[in-house]
């Protein structure tokens, strides 16, 4: 079957211009459901692929204790890619077209509140090495609710700290436009100007945050780096990148921001899975309920 993933990965690069993380995920997917039927059933052909098979394989990757949320993932890679392999007349019919999704239970995100936020950005000592940086990247996490991939790969030439404004790429390559406060753009604003001209290395990129030896920083330094903060902030709390897009998200609804605006900020495709914040502010409407309804 490497073959056929290899050309599927190609298509998905060159004809839908998806990220190299979905690639990368589509073909982790396909290429361990392609080992097993090898090793478990002698199957290499996937014209020999059966819905019972791939029955089989998702019951077992359920029983070794994939999440549900995965095996959504090896669903989804497994239909597309016999959708390909079905128009391209590599197979006479897709095994999966009776295969349905798995249900997966939704769970309400964690925020942090506002004055968590506060207390999370004003204890980065911005002068401690470095100090600049950090308390930028987590302004801008929290201000533009940015994924932790969009905030790697944001450019200098990208940001208008003018007009407040930044174009990011986000999932399926797709670019957007989002707002960047006040504070946050100060907090660049002192960053570019004053420390990130000390961490340029010839070699350097146009990436805005930069490593100590000027390489981009990657997504797991990132992630380091808002852990590291929040130990030597007064929460108590873990505190994840992710975490401050989940708070951006909950600030902007229950401050009264439309759902359709938050979704485009956020990037998603499609409202329902802006929707879940709506479920997260139901605290807040309740206190409102309590405050003015006159038999409440």
């Amino acid at each position: 079957m490497e073959p056929e993933i290899d050309q599927f990965i190609r298509f998905l690069a060159t004809e839908r211009g998806l990220s190299d993380n979905y690639q990368l995920s589509t073909r982790r997917s396909l290429t361990e459901f392609a080992a097993w039927c090898s090793s478990t059933r002698e199957i290499t052909s996937v014209a020999e692929v059966t819905m019972p098979l791939i029955s089989d394989y998702l019951a077992t990757r359920k029983r070794g204790g994939l999440a549900a949320s995965s095996i959504k993932l090896v669903v989804v890679a497994l239909k597309i890619f016999f959708r390909f392999l079905l128009a391209k007349q590599r197979i006479e019919r897709d095994p999966t077209e009776t295969l349905n999704l798995p249900r997966i239970e939704r769970y309400l995100p964690e925020t942090l509140n506002e004055l968590q936020v506060q207390e999370l950005i004003e204890s980065v000592n911005t002068a401690h090495p470095l100090g600049l940086r950090d308390r930028a990247i987590i302004e801008l996490l929290y201000a533009s609710g940015l994924r932790i991939s969009e905030l790697a790969n944001a450019r200098l030439e990208n940001l208008n700290v003018e007009e407040r404004i930044l174009r990011v790429t986000g999932k399926g390559n797709k670019t957007r436009l989002v707002p960047v406060g006040r504070k946050a753009c100060e907090a660049l604003a002192a960053y570019v100007s004053t420390e990130r001209p000390k961490l340029v290395k010839p070699r350097s990129s146009s990436e805005i945050f930069l490593s100590a030896r000027g390489t981009k920083l990657t997504t797991v330094r990132l992630w380091q780096i808002v852990k590291e903060r929040t130990r030597h902030s007064p929460l108590q709390t873990n505190v994840y990148p992710h975490l401050l897009r989940h708070s951006f998200a909950t600030h902007l609804l229950g401050n009264g921001a439309d759902l359709r605006i938050i979704q485009e900020m956020l990037g998603h495709s499609d409202i329902s899975t802006t929707q879940i914040y709506t479920h997260v502010d139901q605290q807040r409407l309740k206190a409102v309920h309590r405050k003015f309804h006159p038999r409440a």
